[in-house]
Formats: C-alpha cells, structure tokens, sequence
C-alpha cells in the first residue's frame, strides 16, 4: 500500500501544472514557450539547432503559462513520452537517443559534404562532436515498458 501511495505521488508532482500568478509573467513564460517550440521544431530541420532542449523548455514554460499548450504537448505522441521520461527520471529512451544520433549523422554529414571552405567544415565537425557529447551525458532510462502517457 506504501509503494502505491509513493507512486502516486510522484506521479503526481510530474503532472502538476502551476500557473505563475502574475499575468504578466504568464505572457513573458508563454513567449519563450512558443519561442522555444518553434526553435525546436526548427531543429528538426536545421543541423545545428537541437530539438529536445528547447522541447522541454517550452513544457516547462508552458506549464507556468498556458495549461491548454501544456497538456497538448503532454499529449502529443512524439513529444509527449519524451517530456514524461525527462519530468520523471532525468533521462530519454534509448531509442530517441539513437534517432538523435542519425539525425545529427546525416544532418551534419550532408553539410560538411556540401560546403566548400575547410573552416566551415571543421566548424561543423566541431559542432556535431560538442552536440554529440552532450546527447552523450544524458542518462538513458530502459525499462522494457514504453513510457507512459498523460
């Protein structure tokens, strides 16, 4: 009966959602919020702009500003696990970790492929190794269960 209540409560920290009393600062949290999601999303197509980060700091905004953004992306089928496994456990699914690592692979072979200067490639290779090291540290959490949603 313990282990149950202590789950729930965890499960509930993660889920809480607390709006900033200030409207102010809502807009302020709402602004970067839409500013991060759409860096992120940026970053699905752009080499140099990591996805992840800038996904969860738009729920972590979000959850300060605008419940209704929060929970779409709580649910959202590709965001949403991801957010879940970072607000529980402070790590990613190891699958996502691999896809970030092909991604980056191809996003920055391609670029070094294209451009001419030798500084930009050795530029972009820098980068794709910073980028690399730091998906690198971040813990990985398997369970063998997918990860839950809200």
């Amino acid at each position: 009966m313990q282990i149950n209540e202590q789950t729930n409560q965890n499960e509930e920290s993660v889920h809480v959602l607390r709006l900033h009393n200030s409207l102010m600062m809502r807009w302020i949290y709402f602004g970067i919020g839409l500013t991060a999601l759409l860096m992120g999303i940026l970053g699905i197509f752009l080499p140099i702009l990591p996805t992840t980060p800038f996904i969860l700091l738009a729920a972590g905004c979000f959850a300060r500003s605008s419940e209704r953004f929060h929970v779409y992306l709580l649910n959202h089928r590709i965001a949403g696990p991801i957010i879940y496994e970072w607000s529980a456990h402070r790590s990613i699914p190891r699958r996502v970790k691999r896809w970030a690592y092909l991604m980056m692979a191809l996003s920055f072979g391609s670029s070094i492929l294209i451009v001419s200067s030798y500084w930009l490639k050795l530029m972009l290779f820098s980068l794709a190794i910073v980028l690399a090291i730091f998906i690198w540290r971040v813990p990985v959490r398997d369970t063998g269960v997918p990860a839950q949603k809200f």
